[in-house]
């Protein structure tokens, strides 16, 4: 616990002396006056949604990486497909895989009611859901910068194009992350995120039975409950500590154990090696820069001032 205790200050300190994580418009006090108990609320039904169902603080992180990734950190991820409005939540990345939206309903109605009207914005809440659900399962905190404002529009098309898939290579995965604005760093602290949570089957089946740059046992292991033919939708966890933060996935990567190929492309003779070597004993390293990493993607192509709206409903556009 003291380890730990000294570790979480070390990355208070750092995040508080960089002072270029932030951008110009977005402040941490945004919500201070017009509405102080906001963030205590979504703490509180993040902490209570977990203790509930570990998984769901990865299914919650998941949200927010979908969400910045296709026009930027806009909540255009939460909306429902309409006549007018092609949802994200049907593009092949997501479908039938995001999950925790009930989560984000209840926290939007319990947040307008303890702020007397819709004040935060739904784009807002995913970017603090995140790193809440990452503290509740043992990782890092980091400072949100806030004041985001919700998109009118979605777009399936985009998340087809822009979402990371689970068979990208290492030069793929790069040139998918620089397009966002984030570099390697960023693109192999990020998929530390991968510390939570499950896969879908589907997503590493090719893997399990083709790859050669993968463990032997892991591999049967994996096929056990993944078989060639059917059972597409069986789960498997990620890394072995699935329900907690740390370093156990860039382990795993060392030991040709990465679940997807994405994964795995981390540790696979190329430029990303020696990072991956450096989370998986220095947790501290990976913590902070996992932390600034976050902020950073949080800050991608951000509605501010009168761009956009407040939702009411982060389902559905104002009427």
């Amino acid at each position: 616990m003291a380890s730990r205790t000294l570790i979480q200050l070390q990355i208070f300190l750092i995040l508080v002396l960089s002072t270029t994580a932030f951008s110009d418009v977005l402040s941490p006090y945004y919500y201070e006056k017009v509405c102080p108990e906001a963030l205590p609320t979504i703490k509180r039904i993040v902490e209570a949604a977990v203790y509930k169902e570990r998984r769901m603080g990865a299914s919650l992180l998941r949200l927010h990486f979908h969400d910045c990734f296709v026009q930027g950190c806009d909540a255009s991820v939460l909306l429902d497909a309409t006549p007018t409005i092609d949802g994200e939540k049907n593009a092949v990345p997501n479908l039938h895989s995001l999950r925790g939206f009930g989560v984000i309903d209840q926290i939007k109605k319990e947040v307008d009611k303890i702020c007397g009207g819709p004040v935060v914005s739904c784009a807002d809440i995913l970017a603090v859901v995140a790193r809440d659900s990452v503290v509740a399962l043992g990782g890092p905190s980091w400072t949100v910068a806030l004041g985001r404002r919700d998109s009118t529009t979605a777009s399936r098309n985009l998340a087809n194009i822009n979402l990371p898939l689970a068979t990208f290579n290492l030069a793929e995965l790069s040139s998918n992350f620089k397009n966002q604005g984030l570099d390697e760093r960023d693109l192999v602290a990020l998929s530390g995120g991968h510390t939570l949570g499950f896969s879908h089957c589907r997503l590493f089946k090719d893997r399990i039975y083709n790859a050669t740059n993968i463990d032997t046992e892991f591999a049967e292991e994996r096929r056990k409950t993944c078989p060639r033919i059917g059972g597409d939708n069986n789960l498997a966890p990620l890394d072995p500590t699935f329900a907690h933060f740390d370093t156990a996935y860039f382990s795993n990567l060392i030991k040709e154990k990465g679940l997807l190929d994405s994964d795995q492309a981390l540790f696979n003779g190329g430029s990303t090696d020696e990072l991956v070597k450096t989370y998986s004993y220095n947790p501290m390293a990976f913590f902070a820069d996992f932390a600034k990493s976050m902020i950073k993607m949080g800050n991608i192509q951000v509605l501010t001032g009168n761009q956009g709206q407040i939702r009411s409903n982060c389902r559905k556009v104002n009427s």
